[in-house]
């Protein structure tokens, strides 16, 4: 297939103007009365792959459902702040009008429909869509994915690292400007970690989409992404390009297992204190 029949209507690359999305001091809290978020502030440039870090509990799937408008289903609510896209306030409006603006998440956990097709999942993707270019969609996801074309059966029969491809190739099929990705290494052996994270970089070059990426393994989320936030209790403690994040001796020793000693690293509640003195 020809490359320029692969080829998405992508925004142009990062610049430095309005970002893509803009998160600004948002609060959210649960039932009323857990307040997760505390004054949280992020951008997004188009055309970039952003990395969103922190431990278990940090807030960051929180962080993306408060921008995908999925909190209401979980009794969570955006209580101050606003969230902005393509210069336009989203907070508080239904997820079926954030999707059809070009936001799409894949949910942690990948959320396929067990009891449908691999092509079933991949039209439902394209739900939002009134176009005549879902076939051909299809047949790029299937050029990313191959491996998804093999697969004719149920797609609860897929394994771990295909469930995963298929979430991928369901949000390809909604033409997103900005794709949530929510803990996409999670259940995968390192080896199909690798072929996942290789795919979200090449999609990100070929297709010009934005990536806002969650992930705990920061290793392989620096790897592919061009900047990063890192998550603490509810809100950013530190950002910069993926380079300068590597080389944070803080990021290393807490996320990077680097530094710190054999001794320090197997002492976490020490290293969660520390790290809590040193950065809240």
């Amino acid at each position: 297939m020809a490359e320029a029949a692969l080829k998405m209507d992508a925004p142009p690359a990062a610049s430095t103007g309005t970002p893509l999305l803009a998160v600004d001091n948002i609060e959210v809290v649960y039932n009323d009365v857990i307040l997760v978020l505390r004054g949280l502030s992020l951008k997004v440039p188009k055309g970039q792959i952003v990395a969103l870090l922190g431990s278990n509990g940090a807030g960051k799937s929180t962080t993306l459902k408060a921008i995908s408008g999925l909190l209401k289903s979980e009794d969570g609510e955006v209580t101050r702040g606003d969230i902005t896209f393509e210069g336009e306030r989203i907070k508080g409006i239904e997820p079926d009008r954030i999707v059809r603006k070009g936001i799409f998440q894949v949910m942690e956990g990948r959320r396929i429909i067990g009891d449908m097709t691999v092509l079933e999942n991949l039209r439902l993707g394209a739900f939002t869509r009134r176009d005549n270019g879902v076939k051909e969609d299809i047949e790029r996801v299937y050029h990313y994915f191959p491996r998804l074309k093999e697969r004719t059966g149920l797609a609860g029969y897929l394994s771990g690292g295909e469930q995963q491809m298929l979430a991928i190739g369901r949000a390809i099929m909604a033409r997103p400007k900005l794709i949530l990705m929510d803990e996409p290494s999670m259940g995968l052996s390192p080896l199909l970690v690798k072929e996942v994270f290789a795919i979200i970089k090449q999609l990100n070059t070929d297709l010009g989409v934005t990536i806002l990426l969650v992930e705990q393994n920061a290793r392989v989320a620096l790897s592919v992404a061009d900047t990063g936030y890192i998550m603490e209790q509810g809100k950013i403690v530190l950002d910069g390009t993926a380079d300068q994040l590597r080389n944070n001796e803080d990021v290393k020793e807490f996320y990077l297992g680097q530094g710190g000693g054999e001794e320090r690293k197997s002492f976490k509640n020490l290293k969660s204190f520390k790290r809590r003195k040193r950065w809240l």
